[in-house]
């Protein structure tokens, strides 16, 4: 069938909507009506860094509507409401054991451009055009793998749901999933956008008594705040270092650190009490330690974390049971634009200025 999607025909290149073919689904897939797709820092990274084959329909924060299941399907109809998450194969030994953020086939999964099976389902004047996560959200209509799909409460507001299936999920997840701060710790979050607030609003549900947000963003700081930050820094502004250890007592349990930029890394680090943990979840380019000072000495931990660590099928119905309760409020981070407005997004979210665009396809 056609559909209308945003290609990137090269490196760098600005997003064009375009006609494109998409293929029916095969055995265990699904078609989705796409009604609204966030928009990742790593969609950005994929059309600036050429991490994934061009050209390429991006998009990885789909959220929509079941509009035909393959052969196999037994869990999913049409009509449902879903948000698509990332793919992961099901059947290697920590998809099994309840990771399939770190499936043994992940990166070619989700940045080779293909299916499981090597094939493709997007196509232009006989090209076929790469696919992303699994998905290729930005665009009107997407096949995807039924296990990389989570079925949704259809009373909630799918256009906001989107997020869900990444960026949000990776900032509470990495919190409730992975770190698991007792009540009455202190973690820290480094930088405040969609990753980071979200860790910040998972941190006040588990109790927290320092809930500390970093950005160089006053407005972003003033949200965090209004989010559950207990308090704030502006790394423009402070010793951060200095600050976090005067606060806590001699400095915090936990921390994550979503910016990738190798001097907060650093600052991340130095910053935790002894025998505290810093979860990176930012892509992060080399960072010079001094292993013995850095770790060893005070038995620090740096771990990285991909997508919290999440089970999307059991994780984002959590998430949404919390936004119901009004403990998880993360529509409060969310901007919408239209489909067409999609270079403007991703303008946008590079400016510091709009926390998380979601892009209205349906």
């Amino acid at each position: 069938m056609d559909i209308k999607a945003a290609v990137t025909h090269s490196q760098g290149e600005s997003f064009t909507l375009e006609t494109v073919q998409l293929a029916k689904p095969e055995f265990d897939e699904i078609r989705v009506r796409i009604v609204a797709a966030g928009v990742c820092h790593t969609d950005v990274v994929a059309r600036d860094l050429g991490i994934a084959p061009f050209p390429i329909v991006l998009g990885h924060e789909g959220a929509g509507v079941v509009d035909e299941v393959g052969a196999g399907v037994s869990d999913l109809q049409a009509g449902d409401h879903v948000v698509l998450s990332f793919a992961h194969c099901g059947n290697c030994g920590h998809c099994l054991t309840g990771h399939p953020t770190v499936c043994d086939t992940f990166n070619d999964l989700n940045f080779g451009g293909a299916m499981d099976d090597g094939s493709r389902r997007l196509a232009q004047d006989n090209q076929s055009l790469a696919t992303f996560f699994g998905q290729s959200s930005f665009a009107t209509y997407a096949i995807a793998k039924s296990r990389n799909a989570v079925k949704v409460d259809p009373d909630v507001d799918l256009a906001l749901l989107g997020p869900l299936g990444c960026g949000i999920q990776t900032g509470a997840g990495t919190v409730l999933n992975r770190l698991k701060p007792e009540f009455g710790s202190s973690i820290v979050v480094y930088g405040a956008g969609a990753v980071g607030l979200s860790a910040i609003m998972a941190a006040r549900i588990t109790g927290c008594l320092h809930i500390i947000a970093l950005d160089v963003h006053d407005s972003r700081l003033a949200l965090a705040k209004e989010l559950g930050a207990t308090h704030t820094f502006n790394g423009k502004d402070v010793d951060v270092v200095a600050e976090i250890n005067k606060l806590t007592g001699g400095g915090s349990h936990y921390a994550v650190e979503t910016t990738g930029v190798p001097q907060v890394v650093k600052q991340s680090l130095n910053a935790l009490r002894p025998l505290g943990t810093v979860a990176i979840v930012g892509i992060t380019p080399e960072v010079n330690l001094d292993i013995h000072n850095d770790l060893m000495a005070e038995g620090k931990s740096m771990i990285g974390v991909i997508e919290g660590d999440s089970i999307p099928r059991v994780f984002i119905p959590q998430l949404i049971a919390y936004y119901k309760a009004g403990k998880f409020p993360f529509d409060k981070l969310v901007k919408f634009y239209e489909f067409d407005q999609i270079n403007q997004a991703f303008e946008d979210s590079a400016s510091g200025v709009t926390i998380k665009p979601v892009l209205k396809v349906g």
